[in-house]
C-alpha cells in the first residue's frame, strides 16, 4: 500500500514548544478539523479523552448534532463505531496510535471484518519529519497499518484538511476504515 500524499506535505518537525508557536506557524487548529467533521456528516465521535485534544474536545462538546462516544480503551472504539454504522449513524475515531496498536484485534474484527466504512483520526505520537524517531511508538506506526493493508493519510496544518474528506471519501469506496495519521497532535490542538 503506497503512503497517501507523503510528497506534497511541508512538514513541520516535532518537539517545538508551544511558546514558540506564533501566527506563521503551520498547524492543524481543531477549528479546521470540526469542520470536516461537519462537511462530511460526522454523528458521532469515539474516542479515547487525553489531554492533548483538549480544544478540539471543548468545540466537538459545544457542537449541536455531535455526540461525543467515550471509551476507556480504544479497542472499544471499533466495536461502539461498528454498532453505530449498523444503526445508520456516521462515526469518527479519534485516538492515539499507540491505543491504535494496541486495538489490532478488534480493527480486525469489528472494522475490516464488517466493512465499516469509518475514518480513524490518529495522533501520530513522536513522528518527526526526519525520521529519527525517539519513540518507538513511530517507529511501527506505519507498518502497523502496511501489515493491517489501511489506507493512510498524513496531515499536519490545515493545508492539509482537505485529505480529511478524502479519507472520508475512500472509507466509503473501500467499505472499510481509513486512517488520517495527524502528525503534529501536540501543536494545533493543545494551543
Amino acid at each position: 500500500m503506497r503512503r497517501a500524499g507523503r510528497d506534497k506535505c511541508g512538514w513541520l518537525g516535532g518537539g517545538m514548544p508551544s511558546d514558540a508557536m506564533n501566527h506563521t506557524t503551520v498547524a492543524l487548529s481543531p477549528e479546521t478539523v470540526l469542520a470536516e467533521m461537519r462537511k462530511n456528516a460526522v454523528t458521532d465521535v469515539v474516542w479515547l479523552p487525553d489531554s492533548e485534544t483538549n480544544w478540539l474536545f471543548l468545540l466537538m462538546r459545544a457542537e449541536p448534532g455531535l455526540r461525543l462516544v467515550g471509551v476507556s480503551r480504544e479497542g472499544h472504539a471499533c466495536s461502539i463505531a461498528s454498532g453505530l454504522h449498523a444503526g445508520g449513524w456516521r462515526s469518527m475515531i479519534l485516538f492515539q496510535n499507540t491505543g491504535m496498536m494496541e486495538s489490532g484485534d478488534s480493527i480486525r474484527s469489528w472494522l475490516l471484518g464488517m466493512n465499516v466504512p469509518v475514518v480513524m483520526m490518529v495522533g501520530y505520537r513522536g513522528w518527526t519529519r526526519h525520521g529519527v524517531n525517539a519513540d518507538s511508538a513511530a517507529t511501527y506506526t506505519e507498518r502497523f497499518l502496511h501489515a493491517f493493508d489501511l489506507m493512510y493519510y498524513l496531515v499536519e496544518s490545515d493545508a492539509d484538511a482537505g485529505r480529511i474528506s478524502i479519507a472520508f471519501a475512500e472509507a466509503e469506496r473501500r467499505r472499510g476504515p481509513v486512517v488520517v495519521l495527524v502528525v503534529d497532535e501536540y501543536h494545533g490542538f493543545n494551543r
